[in-house]
């Protein structure tokens, strides 16, 4: 992969019952985008296929983290711009 590689985890979203969030992986040149808890890559642009079954690999084996990180995001206060206190 690229030297490196940015990574960004979205709200918490649900549908039919079933929550689920995005993790996006982006090196500047190309993108991807995955989705947990299935921990899918779930569109691709610029990354090999060797390269998309590693981002799959990595999503599952930080699944809890993700999950977390998912849960942690506030689409408000970031809209207002307000900072995120931590523990």
């Amino acid at each position: 992969m690229g030297d490196t590689l940015n990574m960004s985890v979205s709200q918490i979203f649900q549908q039919n019952g079933r929550k689920f969030a995005f993790v996006s992986f982006t090196d500047g040149r190309r993108m991807a985008e995955g989705k947990i808890p299935d921990c899918k890559i779930i569109s691709n642009k610029g990354f090999t296929e060797e390269e998309a079954l590693q981002l799959e690999e990595y999503m599952g084996m930080e699944l809890m983290r993700l999950k977390n990180m998912a849960a942690s995001v506030r689409v408000m206060d970031a809209f207002l711009g307000k900072e995120k206190r931590g523990l």
